[in-house]
């Protein structure tokens, strides 16, 4: 069939139920087009986007200057792999990292092999500046993380449904919950090994779930008091999502190890990155890590505009003023619910509650009521309902979607 042909929604199903693997549970909507806030379905029916492929599309759909920057760069060098220097690679490494405030940066593509990327830098920053013994680094982790699914990243995952039956699992990891400062310290003050303390600033697959106030600038001196490591995965909220270029920014964070990905194509191409100053980063040395893809000619060009169009259009900024609006309605709402307990987030990085449990049906039939509604979400965990639209967002757009999630809600209350 032609790359073009009409294909209806149930067609374009029934061909992933056959031929892919069953690894997700979409909603049941099939999209074919997307244009700032917006998406269409094969049948032209436009919705609302309010995942942005979580939080990739900070940006909007398509944003025409990233768009052309890729068909551009395309046209004239798309892959050399990293055996010969291209003359985008240090224009963006440059710029990347005087946007961010390190000496260095490490390209990869996927937000699970910049996970990667800074364990095994953590790791060998162990062992050649602090002096940890050989292979007896540990990496503290919180519980109820979501870093990515590799057979390292689920060695020290909670999720059942994420780890079952793909052991056996990767050592070296400790585990303690989430926004406990008194257990990290527990930890750091007994065991000499540790290397590292690795953390979502907002967990976002948790459910968006916000730390108390001080708690990342706590933890950040706690890693300096014990010469460990503060990693901050930012692949889901950075790039401007929580209404700070990076969510450590809320606390005047600097995370020893920056990770990257996501919404740093805009999108558009799988670009993610490890970010480190120079007494960290300079431990990987020439055959010690490396990507084919990583760094190359479209990524460079394409990361390079999609961090240019979120300080061209104030995109922080406008995600912080809209994440408050958004909160202050929704909880305007919640006075009254008896289907929605809370809402919370920071920015346009925002979660409601719905009043049942994590093994009910029912947000998920909200998410289908939603959509059918104009405006596309996906609970996560079962009872929340994550809620990530574009930051290109007017707010008049907003008030519409708030609009929609109210009325779709109502149909739901007792």
């Amino acid at each position: 069939m032609a790359v073009l042909d009409h294909i209806s929604s149930q067609e374009a199903m029934a061909l992933e139920n056959k031929y892919g693997a069953q690894n997700y549970h979409p909603l049941p909507v099939v999209l074919s087009k997307g244009e700032g806030v917006y998406v269409w379905d094969v049948e032209g029916k436009k919705y609302y986007d309010f995942l942005s492929a979580y939080s990739s599309l900070n940006q909007g759909h398509c944003h025409p200057k990233i768009v052309q920057a890729m068909t551009d760069q395309a046209q004239r060098l798309t892959l050399t792999s990293r055996a010969f220097y291209n003359d985008m690679l240090g224009r963006y490494e440059k710029y990347a990292t005087q946007y961010f405030g390190f000496d260095k940066m490490l390209p990869m593509n996927s937000g699970a092999e910049a996970v990667e990327t800074a364990l095994k830098l953590c790791r060998k920053w162990a062992y050649e500046v602090k002096g940890i013994d050989l292979n007896k680094a540990e990496i503290i982790v919180c519980k109820n993380n979501f870093h990515g699914r590799t057979t390292t990243i689920i060695s020290f995952s909670n999720d059942p449904v994420a780890r079952k039956n793909f052991g056996p699992y990767t050592d070296g990891f400790i585990k303690i919950e989430y926004d406990n400062l008194a257990e990290l310290e527990a930890v750091l003050s007994t065991n000499p090994n540790v290397a590292g303390f690795m953390a979502e600033p907002i967990q976002g697959e948790a459910g968006v779930y916000v730390p108390s106030e001080g708690y990342l600038a706590k933890a950040k001196a706690l890693c300096e008091k014990y010469n460990v490591l503060f990693i901050a995965d930012e692949v889901q909220t950075g790039i401007a999502r929580t209404g700070k270029l990076l969510a450590v920014d809320h606390e005047n964070v600097k995370p020893d190890v920056l990770i990257l990905g996501k919404a740093l194509s805009g999108g558009l191409y799988p670009v993610s990155a490890v970010m480190a100053d120079n007494d960290i980063m300079n431990v990987i040395q020439p055959g010690n890590h490396g990507s084919t893809f990583g760094g190359n000619p479209i990524a460079a060009a394409v990361a390079i505009a999609a961090l240019e169009v979120v300080k061209e259009e104030n995109l922080a900024e406008n995600a912080d003023y809209l994440g408050k609006i958004f909160r202050a309605e929704m909880n305007k709402y919640i006075e009254t619910s008896s289907i929605v307990n809370l809402v919370r987030g920071k920015g346009l990085l925002n979660a409601i509650v719905i009043n049942d449990d994590e093994d009910s049906d029912t947000a998920w039939n909200i998410c289908l009521a939603l959509r059918d509604n104009g405006l596309l979400a996906k609970p996560t965990h079962g009872n929340i309902i994550r809620f990530a639209p574009p930051l290109v967002m007017t707010e008049e757009q907003l008030l519409d979607c708030v609009s929609i999630i109210t009325k779709t809600l109502k149909e739901f209350e007792e």
